[in-house]
């Protein structure tokens, strides 16, 4: 009778054993389920904004999101290597040039916002669209002792000698953007004014980040192009920085989103891109102090309509890369 007990209470044992295994078999199951509905994005910019961005989103739509956040060329280059096994389905970019040379790829979805109807149409394609807008000036700090800056010649005067930086226009989209629209506004003048600034001790120093630290540091005075909403978000924190809008005009830099054709999330791709152009997701872009994309919604920092701007750069890749080749020719 003992020996009955006994066996009854082992196979009851094995019995809830076995059924623990299956519920966590089956947990396990669900939680990859979920997991391989994730929508991955990968975006330059902001860190704090892709977060943001997706938290709401998620909040929203249930839909979990793993971001990958880095520099346009870090990110350019994870996209590149993964082609065999495509993991992105949504891509941000700084650099308009980059859903462009996507989008001649054939590797974009297209896809049309209804929350895109306030949109400029300059920034806009069937195939992707601006997420918010930054813009190039002169970062100053106005505890260097220099003279303040009013425009790009002024930071080859003697006064800066050995004081300015600027970002390297072959890992900054925007900054040759900016090369691009002083070239041409000012033909070879654009070329002398570089050559100058070369004589003055100006420094390539890297990408956006790394072109502004000195200056906060006040290790160096100014920044010849820096993208704005990093410096505006560092005078918000206390930093002794004023952003300079130069008088002889300047270049806009949107920041296109666009959905990959390889995604295997496209309905939660096309959800996303509609979350951030919402008027929710347009005040997340906002208080990152980027240029909302609609026209509708208020932002923190001068609008682009209030600028001057240099001619739009060209779009022809070969055109680009002998500029970047002239540039490199002078500060090599």
């Amino acid at each position: 009778m003992k020996r009955d007990s006994v066996m009854q209470k082992l196979m009851l044992s094995n019995h809830f054993f076995m059924k623990g295994i299956a519920m966590s078999l089956g947990l396990s199951c669900a939680l990859f389920s979920v997991s391989s509905q994730a929508l991955t994005v990968y975006t330059a910019g902001p860190g704090a904004m892709a977060k943001q961005l997706a938290a709401g989103y998620e909040k929203q739509t249930g839909v979990k999101v793993d971001v990958f956040q880095a520099t346009t060329g870090k990110v350019m280059a994870r996209l590149e290597a993964e082609q065999a096994n495509p993991r992105a389905d949504v891509l941000i970019s700084a650099s308009w040039d980059t859903a462009l040379d996507l989008q001649q790829k054939g590797w974009l979805l297209a896809y049309e916002s209804p929350n895109a109807e306030k949109v400029p149409a300059q920034f806009k394609t069937p195939y992707y669209v601006a997420q918010g807008i930054s813009a190039l000036g002169i970062v100053w700090n106005s505890k260097s002792g220099t003279p303040t800056p009013k425009d790009w010649a002024d930071l080859a005067q003697p006064a800066f000698k050995d004081k300015v930086t600027m970002p390297d226009p072959a890992l900054s989209g925007a900054s040759l953007d900016l090369l691009l629209g002083l070239q041409n506004a000012k033909s070879e003048a654009a070329w002398t004014l570089f050559s100058e600034l070369k004589a003055n001790g100006m420094v390539i120093s890297g990408p956006n980040a790394q072109a502004l630290t000195p200056v906060l540091q006040g290790a160096k005075a100014a920044v010849f192009g820096a993208v704005d909403y990093v410096a505006y978000g560092s005078i918000a924190e206390g930093e002794s920085i004023e952003v300079i809008f130069p008088s002889s005009g300047t270049a806009i830099a949107p920041r296109p989103m666009m959905i990959l054709k390889s995604s295997k999330q496209q309905e939660e791709a096309k959800a996303f891109i509609d979350y951030v152009l919402s008027p929710d997701g347009q005040k997340i872009v906002a208080d990152a102090w980027l240029m909302p994309a609609r026209t509708d919604i208020a932002g923190k920092r001068p609008d682009f309509s209030t600028l001057k701007l240099l001619p739009e750069p060209t779009t022809d890749s070969t055109e680009r890369s002998s500029v970047l080749s002239h540039f490199s020719g002078i500060f090599r």
